[in-house]
Formats: C-alpha cells, sequence, structure tokens
C-alpha cells in the first residue's frame, strides 16, 4: 500500500479526516482527526479521492483519546470513538453549517447551543446481526467495518450494561438452537419497564428450541419475542404480555411502543431535543399546529399538552393508531391521521399557524414545496440528515418567504459520524 505524509483539516460525513496529498486530490483518513498531520497508507484509490488507514500519528490532535472499546476499528457501530465529545460534536456542526451553507445556499441566524447526552450505554435500540460459522460458532454484534461479517464481539461500550454483557450468553443460546443458522438477526430494544429481544428466525422453532429461549428470558430478566416475518409479525413469547414504554418527565407523558416501532435510539437525548423543539416552537392554548411524521406522538403528545390543537399527519397506519392510544392513555386531546407526506394536501385539513416536521433520512421536500403563502408563521424541522434539511431549507427560504431563525446539533449518536439536529424557521 502507498504511503504518504498528510495534514487533516476535517471529518467528512463518516467520521474520516479530510486531507489532500500534493497533487491536490481528496483523501479519506480513517482513524485521523482535524488538526493532526498523520502518516497515511491508501488502500483504495477512485478517480476523484482516495481511500487511506492511518498508519501512524505525527502530530496528534488535543480532542484525541484512545478508544474504550477494543472492538474499535474492527466493529463497524462504532466510527470516531478515538475524539472526544467536544472534537465529535464539534464536527458534526461544522457539517451542519457546511451542507447549510453549500446545497441551501443558507445560514442561521443563530447557532443553537449542542445538545449534549450520555457517551456510553446509550442505546436503547439496536440491530444485532446473527450467523452460525460451523469453525467458529455462532456470532452475535453489529457489522465488520467495510464487510457483511459480523464482528466477533464480547461486549460493547454503547449499549447498556446490562445488554452488553449478554453478548456472549447469546452467542451461546443462537449456537445451541436446531435452527442456528437460519437465526439472521437479534432487536434490542429498551424502554422504561423492560428490555426486549426480537429473534428473528426464518424456520419454525422447535419446542426444544422454545424451551431454551425461556430459559434465557428468565435467567436474565429480558423479554423475548419472536418474529417469523416481517415486523408486524413480531409478538410476545416470554413473557406473554410485554409492555415497553419511554417517559417525557418535563411533560408528564408515557409513551408505549412496541419493539420493531421507530423510537429515537438515545432517550436521554430524546427528552432535551422534544424539549427544545416545544420551546422552539412556543405552542399557545388553541393554535392549530400540524406534526408531520409524527410516529407514536413524540412531538405531538408534548405539544398538545400545552393546549395546542395538535393534528399528527403519519404514513403507517399502525403508528397513527398506536398514536391514538398514546394520546387516550395519557388523557390529552390529539387528532392523528394516515396520511402519503411525499404528496401532502395539509390545505385541506385547514390552515396551521405552525408546523413540527420531523421527516426520515430523505426529508421533506414535498411538504415545503406544497406550502401556501400565507402560513405557516413558524416551522420547527428536526432531521437526521444535514443534506435533506440544507435541501429544503434552501426552498423554505428561496422560494417560501423564510428565514433560518436558528439551527443547532444534537449528540444522539455519540461515537458515530450521524447528525442530529434542529432548525427553526419564521415568516
Amino acid at each position: 500500500m502507498e504511503s504518504t505524509i498528510l495534514e487533516v483539516g476535517a471529518l467528512d460525513a463518516e467520521g474520516r479526516g479530510v486531507a489532500r496529498n500534493r497533487e491536490g486530490k481528496v483523501v479519506f483518513v480513517e482513524g485521523a482527526l482535524p488538526g493532526e498531520r498523520v502518516e497515511a497508507r491508501v488502500f483504495e484509490q477512485r478517480r476523484s479521492f482516495d481511500l487511506a488507514h492511518t498508519a501512524a500519528v505525527l502530530r496528534e490532535s488535543p480532542g484525541r483519546r484512545p478508544p474504550r472499546c477494543p472492538h474499535f476499528g474492527v466493529c463497524g457501530g462504532c466510527a470516531t470513538q478515538h475524539a472526544d465529545a467536544r472534537t465529535q460534536m464539534a464536527a458534526k456542526q461544522r457539517w451542519l453549517e457546511e451542507n447549510l451553507a453549500r446545497i441551501g445556499k443558507v445560514a442561521p441566524e443563530t447557532m443553537l447551543p449542542i445538545v449534549y447526552g450520555e457517551e456510553w450505554g446509550y442505546r436503547r435500540r439496536a440491530r444485532l446481526s446473527a450467523r452460525y460459522v460451523a469453525t467458529r460458532g455462532a456470532l452475535v454484534g453489529f457489522r465488520e467495518r467495510h464487510s457483511t461479517h459480523v464482528a466477533e464481539l464480547r461486549g460493547c461500550e454503547v449499549l447498556p450494561e446490562p445488554i452488553a454483557a449478554l453478548i456472549l450468553p447469546l452467542r451461546e443460546l443462537v449456537g445451541s438452537l436446531s435452527i442456528r443458522d437460519r437465526i439472521p438477526q437479534i432487536e434490542y430494544a429498551g424502554g422504561e419497564g423492560c428490555d426486549v429481544l426480537v429473534f428473528r428466525h426464518l424456520l419454525p422453532l422447535s419446542r426444544e428450541d422454545e424451551e431454551l429461549l425461556a430459559r434465557f428470558a428468565d435467567a436474565h430478566g429480558v423479554h423475548v419475542w419472536l418474529q417469523p416475518g416481517g415486523p408486524d409479525s413480531a409478538h410476545p413469547f416470554r413473557p406473554e404480555d410485554s409492555e415497553l414504554y419511554y417517559t417525557l418527565p418535563e411533560f408528564g407523558l408515557r409513551i408505549a411502543f412496541g419493539p420493531t416501532d421507530f423510537t429515537q435510539v438515545n432517550h436521554g437525548v430524546n427528552r432535551i431535543l422534544v424539549s427544545r423543539a416545544v420551546r422552539l416552537l412556543d405552542p399557545q392554548p388553541g393554535e392549530r399546529i400540524a406534526d408531520l411524521y409524527c410516529g407514536l406522538g413524540n412531538f405531538s403528545l408534548p405539544l398538545a399538552s400545552r393546549g395546542a390543537q395538535v393534528i399528527g399527519f403519519e404514513g403507517s397506519k399502525d403508528l397513527v393508531e398506536r398514536a391514538r392510544k398514546n394520546a387516550a392513555a395519557n388523557g390529552l386531546v390529539a387528532q392523528f391521521e394516515v396520511a402519503d407526506l411525499s404528496e401532502p394536501n395539509l390545505a385541506a385539513w385547514g390552515r396551521f399557524e405552525k408546523l413540527l416536521i420531523d421527516p426520515p433520512r430523505e426529508g421533506a421536500i414535498g411538504i415545503v414545496k406544497s406550502l401556501p403563502a400565507e402560513w405557516p408563521r413558524r416551522i420547527v424541522y428536526v432531521s437526521c440528515d444535514p443534506a435533506t434539511l440544507a435541501r429544503d431549507a434552501g426552498v423554505l427560504v428561496h422560494t417560501k418567504g423564510f428565514r433560518l431563525a436558528a439551527a443547532g446539533v444534537a449528540n444522539m449518536f455519540p461515537h458515530t459520524a450521524h447528525v442530529e439536529s434542529i432548525a427553526l424557521f419564521e415568516r
């Protein structure tokens, strides 16, 4: 492999150092941090950029620290454990600002304070791959970096400690099942009531398999669900009654969810993010507010608790039903409707003073293009992809008459390059 000395200027969207070689070609360097001088070994050359590993750090960033996990660098679950929290978040804020400027041609009037949270043991959702290899036994964990192989983990620093401690017992359990080579994944979902493990199985379980799963659940104090088909087929196995929920104490809310429903990975940061969104939107009693991509009611119900007239729109009928049940269980009046948000017709529901938008990675381009000239007067946009947020911000600012009043990032996924952000738009 070719070796070269590089000066690293930034981190990219995958947590790699960004540098240029003597010819001016961009080089993405794994394991390098901004401000560092490194010896890098190129392992792949492409037309417009090269990919490289850090062979040696010749000038170290003050933000560098030893990775906490012994599997870091092999396991693909984390990308930036070698950087401290401030370095990670500075890179994410810079990435948000650069996307807004480059793609949307906009800049926020104010940068919001960074939302920090727990760095370790924060993940309350994870999809663990499972694979049985005759020469190595069963493997359970995240996939290796640059590979479809399952990393041979003995623990995990970003999972809650009780769940991380189950990785080796899970390997033993999967290896003892009669269909050990037909268990492709184990999904973890943690709530404040219990922890659930959902076993995806491609063939029926034998009676002996069921007995092993039941004993595992009892011995380790977890709830076991089975998933013989798609996500909708997941159902409780042991115990037969199993309820997951999380709370939003500031609003006095308890929100129930299923282990295959979408919820935020980081419950602590989600609480802070919901609080910030509600403060920015500033709901007033009687105001009509639309919550788009409302899911289980994560934002709708806190807004309704402040007296606003909230209608939540969501593409999934199952999530809408669960949101309605959550509203009823919390004694709140809120309306939830199934809607195709790729081709929205909000005007059919009347005028909304304010919008809360929390779209998937694809963003909300159909929504922002369809907004009328008269309303809303305020939008809070929660994003999991700076590029699509920037694209939509460009439409809102340059064609829809809004200004980007504020934007900021939240540390929803420490040690990864994933950027969660929030933005406030006003007429």
